[in-house]
C-alpha cells in the first residue's frame, strides 16, 4: 500500500458515548470482519470488558475502504478506553495515530473526560474530527451538543459531523472525512528502521509479541532487530497487523499498525515505549517514547497460600508487560506474609489488575485497603517516600508531611451544585472556579440560569479523599448526571497521622492507615467497631484498639466465647462445679498468654468500607 492511502486514527471519547458500537459500524462498512464473526462491542475481547460493558485495553485494527474516488485506502484504527483510569491507554494509542474522531453523546454533551482526552489529542498535534453520536436516540439533542462543542473547543459547525453507532447513519461521510481530513503518515521508507512499541503481549509459542507503529523503513520476517532502550537483540519470528485477530503479512513499512512476534522470553527486555531497529542498519536516535507514569494508588496483593509467592511474581511480570502502568515491589508483612506492593492509577485500574490476576493466572490473593503515596519530611532534613502506612516514621522524627493532591473537574446540572460542594468541602476539598457551559443560561449575559443549566466545577482535594467512595457519592447525589475527571496537582502538606490497629494488643501492619488528625478519631471508633464484628470470637477476650503513637483513641473488646463446661455435670456437690469453672477460667488465661488471633480478608476491607456520612 502507498505511504499516501494509509491513514492511522483513533476513537476518544467519554466513557460510555459509545466508541465501541461506532467501531464495530466500521468494521461493519468496509467489511474487514464476515457478517457471521461480527459480535456487539467487536474489539473488546477481553471477557472482563464485556461483563463490565467498559473497555480497557486499547484494540487495532486494519480496515481496506474503497472511497468515493475510487481510490483503495489503508485505515488503521484504535479503539481507545474511556475511564479515566486508563487515560494512559489514549495516551500511547494517540502516539501512534496522525487523527482522532472525538465522540460526543447528543443526550449527554460534553462530559469530563472529553476534557481531558482533547487536551490530550492537541498535545500530540493531532487532527481531530468531532462526531455527535447517538442522534437516533428519544432523548438527543445534536443541534444543543453541536453548539457546545463550537463554544468549548472552536470548531465551525460544518466541521462537526452528527452520526448513530447503532444505526450506522453517518458512518460512509465518517470514512470520506477520515480520508480528506487526515493526513498520510510522515516517514522515510529508505531510512534505517524505527517502530515504537505500543503495546505487547505473551505468547507461550512465539515470546513477546510487540506491537508497533512503523515510523521508518521496514521489517520483515526473519530480520535481526534490536531494542534500543534495553539493548537486546532478537530475531523476527513473524510479522503480520490486526483483523482484530492476528494475520500474518509479509512485511510492515512506514506509517502500519501490526505485530512483530520477537521469540523474547523474558518480557523485561521488550517495554512499551522502546523503539525497534534493524541489528545490522542500526538507526541513529530512538523515538520519543512515553513520558513514565508515576502510580497515584498503591495497595498489599498476598497470595492466601504462601507457596504461590513466585506464580504470583510471575503473573505480576506477564501482566505489566501487557500494562505498562502496573509498578510493583515485593515486601512481607507480618500478618499476611511475602507478598507485592503494587501501584495503579486508580481504584478501577486496581480492581481490573486483581480480577486479571484471579481468572487469567488462577492467583487467590488477599489485597490490603488502597492507600496514596506521601512524602515525609524528617527531623534531620531528609526526605523519604512513603506508600505504604506501616513504614510510616516515628512521629517525633516527622518534621512535615506532604500529600498528593488532584484537580477535579466535575460537569453536572445547576441544580446540583450545592450538594457537590456540601461533599467536596467535606473532604477537605477547595474550590478553584465555575464555568456554565451552555452560552444560551450563562448569567452574564443577565439571564438566570436555569436548573438543568451545565456547569463545569474546578477543586482541588487532597487524593486519598477522593480514592474509595468519592464518585459514587458524586453519582448518588447527583441522580447519576455528574462527570468527573482527575489530575495530580503536586504534594501539599497536612497535619496527618499515622492511625495503628492493635489486636489482642498486637499491632496489625496490614491495617495500617495515614490520615488527617481531624478525622482520626472518628475513623478510628469506626474501624474499631466493624473489626468487632469481623474478627471471630475466640476462647479468651480480644481486644481492638486504635492508636495514634502510643496514645489509644478508641477501643473495642471481643467477649470470650464460653464452653459451657457444666453441660454433664447433673446434680451432686457444688465444689464439682466450682473446680470445673475454674480449670476452664485457668485454661483461658493460659491460652491468652500464648494464643494468637486470625484475622480474615474480611476485616482487611472492612478499611475500605468506613462510613464517610
Amino acid at each position: 500500500m502507498k505511504q499516501s492511502h494509509i491513514r492511522n486514527f483513533c476513537i476518544i471519547a467519554h466513557i460510555d458515548h459509545g466508541k465501541s458500537t461506532l467501531a464495530d459500524r466500521l468494521i461493519q462498512v468496509t467489511g474487514a470482519v464476515a457478517a457471521r464473526d461480527m459480535t456487539e462491542q467487536h474489539l473488546d475481547t477481553m471477557d472482563l470488558e464485556r461483563e463490565r460493558g467498559i473497555t480497557i485495553k486499547a484494540q487495532a485494527i486494519r480496515l481496506a475502504y474503497t472511497a468515493k474516488d475510487g481510490q483503495a485506502y489503508e485505515l488503521n484504527l484504535i479503539d481507545t478506553p474511556g475511564h479515566v483510569d486508563f487515560s494512559y491507554e489514549v495516551s500511547r494509542s494517540l502516539q501512534a495515530c496522525e487523527g482522532a474522531l472525538l465522540l460526543v453523546d447528543a443526550t449527554q454533551g460534553i462530559q469530563a473526560q472529553t476534557l481531558a482526552n482533547i487536551y490530550l489529542a492537541l498535545e500530540h498535534n493531532l487532527t481531530i474530527i468531532p462526531i455527535v453520536n447517538k442522534v437516533d436516540m428519544i432523548a438527543a439533542n445534536p443541534e444543543g451538543t453541536a453548539q457546545e462543542i463550537i463554544q468549548a473547543f472552536g470548531f465551525k459547525r460544518e466541521e462537526i459531523l452528527t452520526a448513530s453507532g447503532k444505526t450506522g447513519a453517518g458512518v460512509p461521510e465518517i470514512l470520506e472525512e477520515i480520508i480528506a481530513r487526515v493526513g498520510p503518515p510522515t516517514g522515510d521508507a529508505g531510512a534505517p528502521l524505527r517502530a515504537l512499541i505500543f503495546d505487547s503481549k505473551y505468547d507461550p509459542y512465539k515470546g513477546v509479541m510487540a506491537y508497533v507503529r512503523v515510523q521508518d523503513g521496514a521489517v520483515r520476517e526473519s530480520d535481526k532487530v534490536r531494542l534500543m532502550g534495553t539493548g537486546v537483540d532478537a530475531d523476527v519470528l513473524e510479522v503480520g497487523y490486526f483483523t482484530p485477530e492476528l494475520r500474518k503479512a509479509e512485511s510492515l513499512g512506514v506509517g502500519q499498525v501490526g505485530y512483530v512476534a520477537t521469540g523474547l522470553k523474558n518480557v523485561r527486555d521488550c517495554r512499551v515505549g522502546d523503539t525497534v531497529t534493524l541489528s545490522a542498519r542500526q538507526a541513529s536516535a530512538a523515538l520519543a517514547g512515553y513520558k513514565p507514569l508515576k502510580p497515584m494508588v498503591f495497595t498489599g496483593l498476598y497470595p492466601v497460600d504462601g507457596e504461590s509467592y513466585p506464580a504470583l511474581r510471575e503473573a505480576l511480570e506477564k501482566l505489566q508487560l501487557n500494562d505498562a502502568a502496573l509498578q510493583f515491589e515485593p515486601e512481607s508483612s507480618a500478618a499476611l506474609g511475602f507478598g507485592f506492593r503494587a501501584g495503579f492509577l486508580g481504584l478501577l485500574h486496581m480492581d481490573v489488575v486483581q480480577e486479571r490476576l484471579e481468572r487469567e493466572f488462577g492467583m487467590n490473593l488477599i489485597a490490603t485497603a488502597p492507600s496514596v503515596s506521601y512524602i515525609v519530611e524528617l527531623t534531620d532534613g531528609k526526605e523519604v517516600t512513603v506508600d505504604n502506612p506501616s513504614k510510616m516514621p516515628d512521629p517525633q522524627k516527622i518534621g512535615e508531611t506532604r500529600e498528593p493532591w488532584v484537580n477535579i473537574t466535575v460537569i453536572t446540572p445547576a441544580k446540583f451544585i450545592g450538594p457537590i460542594m456540601e461533599l467536596v468541602t467535606g473532604r477537605r476539598g477547595v474550590y478553584v472556579k465555575m464555568e456554565y457551559l451552555q452560552s444560551t443560561t450563562r448569567p452574564e449575559d443577565g439571564k438566570t440560569p436555569g436548573q438543568n443549566a451545565r456547569v463545569l466545577l474546578e477543586y482541588n482535594i487532597p487524593l486519598a479523599e477522593i480514592l474509595v467512595d468519592f464518585h459514587d457519592q458524586l453519582k448518588s447525589r447527583t441522580q447519576g448526571y455528574a462527570s468527573m475527571d482527575y489530575a495530580l496537582a503536586g504534594h501539599q502538606a497536612g497535619d496527618l497521622v499515622k492511625l495503628d490497629v492493635l489486636v489482642n494488643h498486637e499491632p496489625v501492619d496490614a491495617l495500617s492507615l495515614v490520615l488527617h488528625r481531624s478525622n482520626a478519631q472518628r475513623q478510628g471508633r469506626e474501624l474499631a467497631s466493624r473489626l468487632k464484628a469481623l474478627i471471630p470470637r475466640q476462647m479468651f477476650e480480644v481486644p481492638i484498639q486504635a492508636a495514634i503513637g502510643g496514645k489509644i483513641i478508641a477501643r473495642e473488646t471481643i467477649p470470650a466465647m464460653r464452653k459451657d463446661v457444666l453441660a454433664k455435670c447433673y446434680g451432686g456437690d457444688i465444689t464439682r462445679k466450682r473446680k470445673l469453672l475454674e480449670k476452664q477460667a485457668e485454661g483461658k488465661k493460659r491460652m491468652k498468654r500464648i494464643g494468637s488471633v486470625e484475622v480474615p480478608q474480611e476485616a482487611f476491607m472492612a478499611v475500605l468500607r468506613l462510613d464517610r456520612d
